[in-house]
């Protein structure tokens, strides 16, 4: 069975059904259909529940996924390493990376490292801390942007100390203060992402003894500013985040001067791949040029 026909089964899995599947690899659903059939034979036992809400991994499927996944990251640095080594320089870097990062930082130096590495393509997830560190974990991604400490077993490279930020209403009463103490936030609103993402904030509040009356919870980043807008609450937020998005809050230094460390996560195999170890030196060089200069 080749990679390609695994390949098939991944995506299938991550999009949870074959008509789905089938749009994003530009075939037709009747020919992933064909593939993923042929490997329950060969494996000897379903793959997926097939429904009317999509195509959903079995427990046995659960199980194999990880090492089919292997399986097509082993192939990838293999044909990498072939390429390398006849001079040329093709493959495929997965990046996975959380909002700010991914709007501020990923586009430059995506057009930093084509312009060098033309024939290597750049595949992107985007989600919160959690996701990012639960690609690396199960090898869905070569390269992660996370914040330290992170729960993955990589090897971590720190990139920046990015500020943490009080953002409120513009008419609130602690709008336009040059710093504000964080226990003068006690009794305020907070609008939060999800729990298991929004380290930033929640950290901040407990080392400094304030309860977080959490009011509303979001996932999505950029929805947080907007909610702070409409006076639904306040927040803490990273500094790149929040870049070009203050026309409309107030942003207030915090006294203790907290920070987030973005740091990029790089698993022991994808040490391996030349692929992903050349984009890691040129986001280490970018950052180092553009920000810490």
């Amino acid at each position: 069975m080749t990679a390609s026909k695994y390949e098939v089964f991944i995506k299938v899995a991550e999009l949870g059904g074959l008509t789905r599947a089938a749009a994003a690899l530009g075939c037709t659903q009747s020919n992933v259909s064909h593939i993923i059939n042929a490997l329950e034979d060969e494996f000897g036992f379903p793959l997926f529940t097939r429904g009317r809400g999509g195509a959903k991994l079995t427990p046995d499927g659960q199980r194999v996924l990880p090492a089919v996944r292997a399986v097509v990251a082993s192939t990838e640095r293999l044909a990498q390493t072939v390429a390398s080594l006849r001079g040329l320089d093709s493959g495929l870097v997965r990046i996975g990376a959380f909002s700010s990062v991914a709007v501020h930082w990923l586009p430059g130096m995506i057009k930093a490292f084509t312009e060098d590495y033309p024939n290597i393509e750049i595949g992107l997830s985007n989600g919160d801390y959690h996701d990012v560190e639960q690609w690396l974990s199960d090898g869905s991604i070569d390269l992660g942007f996370v914040t330290l400490p992170c729960s993955s077993d990589c090897k971590c490279i720190p990139l920046l100390e990015d500020r943490l930020l009080l953002v409120v209403p513009k008419t609130h009463r602690l709008a336009g203060r040059t710093e504000c103490p964080i226990t003068e936030l006690e009794g305020e609103n907070f609008i939060s992402l999800l729990e298991n993402s929004d380290q930033d904030m929640r950290k901040v509040l407990l080392r400094a003894g304030v309860n977080a009356n959490i009011r509303y919870v979001t996932k999505d980043d950029y929805a947080m500013i907007a909610m702070v807008e409409n006076g639904l609450g306040v927040s803490i937020m990273p500094e790149l985040l929040l870049r070009g998005r203050t026309a409309e809050v107030s942003v207030v230094p915090l006294e203790s001067h907290p920070t987030r460390t973005i740091a990029l996560a790089v698993p022991d195999v994808s040490a391996e791949s030349p692929c992903a170890s050349r984009f890691a030196e040129y986001v280490q060089k970018w950052v180092a040029e553009k920000w810490n200069a």
